[in-house]
């Protein structure tokens, strides 16, 4: 996608310190206009659906989903989180558009009175792409954020990306300088502009800003809109469980309205399907496709004509279907069920002094059966496992496994264990879990280590070139072994956790003595000179790797 790219750094950023919403907003409030009212949608992919739910047009037409179920509303745009909320508490729509990250942030100023306690009603998207983390040179991990200064907008879709990413690295917000930004994108007082200030290292931005900043996804070369040596870090098509686009509403309205509001949520749902089939055909000329492209474009881009970057939106959206919603509502040993993202979201609003997360978002204890979705959840696999060990063999053989690398850590293992139970490695293979689906976009290496004494000892007493040999590749099968025996056990404790795994995410490394801890001397690994430097070399490393130029390796649901 190519869009809302201007000419950045005409002048310098201004920034600003952000208060709580609870202190910002001050509309007091009123009952909801029972007439025609607005229902907003904000420039995103996943609204495109709720336009043509509406009939493709500003008030609902008499031929749309909305319309079959007795609706009838006025879109309106509101990119601007805090004007929704003064809509919302004057009454001039009990609905909230935003994402999850932005309702939590409301919460304090909610709160205050039960009328308006957002209920969540539908999760319409997963950015899947559409945003990014965009890092100057000197960063080549998450971990190396730790001391630099990152910019991103103030009340923004990023605050919770920007907090779980950092504590996936086992950061904090205090570990970086933080700049905020009044805009997303677009002007001067945006973090893309703010990356061409000297004392940036990072920002978090949308992606259209991401690709200018980058040359076009590759590295900044100086040129045109971009940033000399700046790259992207990562996308959400890798942490494609971080940012979460929600509706909520009024819980004075929910409770007087609340077969209206399941309308509502049903009509989403059916437009979410039948756009999905319209897109898979975008090429014919199509009696609905077409005008739900150009009043898109209109509403969301100021432009008509910008039917290819409304394509693009949509495509940024990992569009998410009734089953999808049950499970992220109702699945509480889901990982990114909405319970747990919210908590996690809080966590970081808390820290940022942005809430007090004395309260969550409620949920719309809804009966999933009533609005069509399936008994039974279903997991499908993501990733084309023969293309992910391609990959991945290829990497082994250029020593580039660390390129793509995310994060990472290990687990040691005693000589000759092959058994490693979740008793032994809970806490571990509960990071596993959760790092897994956050981060469902990207393949994790399970990487076997083995401990070289027994090659050193054989070689130092002679032993001929095929003995070696041999000795060399008992240790390639043995960390294989290891490497295949820790991933099923984590498969195995995720299965009794309630949670499912998707296999297919996970490669398999054997590198037998190959990479030992304490490093190589010429062709040889150096011999460990105590027992701490032999016990090091014997472990499973688990790396979290992104491989979005190998688009065709992930297959999203």
């Amino acid at each position: 996608m190519a869009v809302l790219i201007s000419t950045f750094a005409a002048a310098k950023p201004q920034y600003i310190n952000p208060i709580p919403l609870a202190q910002l907003i001050n509309t007091p409030v009123s009952k909801v206009n029972e007439q025609t009212f607005e229902l907003p949608v904000i420039t995103w992919g996943a609204d495109i659906n709720t336009i043509y739910a509406n009939g493709s047009q500003s008030i609902t037409s008499s031929n749309s989903l909305f319309s079959s179920y007795g609706l009838k509303f006025r879109l309106n745009r509101n990119d601007k989180f805090s004007d929704q909320l003064t809509n919302y508490l004057s009454g001039k729509t009990p609905y909230l558009r935003g994402t999850l990250g932005m309702v939590n942030a409301a919460s304090d100023l909610l709160v205050s009175n039960p009328s308006v306690t957002p209920i969540i009603i539908h999760q319409l998207s997963w950015s899947s792409g559409g945003d990014a983390l965009v890092v100057k040179p000197t960063i080549r991990t998450v971990a190396d954020l730790k001391g630099k200064t990152i910019a991103l907008q103030a009340y923004g879709p990023h605050v919770d990306y920007m907090g779980a990413v950092l504590k996936d690295a086992g950061l904090t917000p205090d570990d970086v300088t933080i700049k905020w930004l009044p805009d997303l994108t677009g002007t001067n007082n945006s973090p893309a502009s703010a990356l061409y200030e000297n004392d940036v290292d990072a920002v978090f931005v949308i992606l259209p800003d991401a690709l200018a900043l980058t040359s076009g996804g590759a590295v900044g070369t100086g040129s045109e809109d971009s940033v000399k040596g700046a790259k992207i870090l990562m996308s959400t098509k890798t942490a494609n469980r971080v940012i979460a686009d929600v509706y909520a509403v009024r819980a004075d309205y929910f409770n007087s309205h609340r077969s209206d509001v399941m309308n509502f949520v049903k009509a989403l749902n059916s437009a979410t399907d039948e756009v999905k089939v319209l897109f898979n055909n975008a090429n014919a000329q199509n009696a609905k496709l077409t005008p739900l492209l150009s009043y898109s474009a209109d509403l969301l881009l100021d432009s008509p004509d910008a039917i290819e970057d409304i394509k693009g939106l949509y495509a940024d959206a990992e569009h998410l279907d009734i089953n999808a919603n049950k499970q992220l509502f109702s699945d509480m040993a889901y990982p990114r069920n909405i319970t747990k993202v919210s908590k996690e979201i809080q966590t970081t609003l808390k820290r940022l002094g942005l809430t007090s997360a004395s309260s969550l978002p409620q949920l719309a204890n809804w009966d999933f059966t009533q609005l069509g979705a399936d008994i039974e959840f279903n997991n499908k696999s993501r990733f084309n496992s023969e293309r992910v060990a391609s990959v991945v063999a290829k990497k082994q053989q250029q020593n580039s496994l660390a390129d793509g690398e995310l994060f990472s850590f290990e687990v040691a293992f005693q000589p000759n264990q092959n058994n490693f139970n979740s008793s032994l490695y809970q806490t571990e293979f509960k990071r596993v879990i959760e790092l897994a689906s956050t981060y469902g976009g990207a393949v994790i290496t399970v990487e076997g280590h083995s401990d070289p004494l027994k090659y050193l000892r054989s070689k130092k007493k002679g032993e001929t070139g095929v003995v070696l040999n041999r000795i060399k590749q008992s240790n390639r099968n043995i960390s294989l072994s290891r490497a295949q025996s820790v991933k099923q056990s984590v498969l195995t404790y995720a299965t009794d956790q309630g949670i499912a795994l998707d296999a297919s995410q996970f490669a398999l490394v054997g590198h037998g003595f190959g990479n030992p801890k304490t490093g190589m001397c010429g062709n040889e690994p150096c011999a460990p000179a105590t027992e701490s430097e032999w016990r090091s070399n014997m472990r499973v490393v688990f790396r979290i790797i992104q491989l979005e130029a190998e688009s065709d390796v992930f297959q999203p649901l």
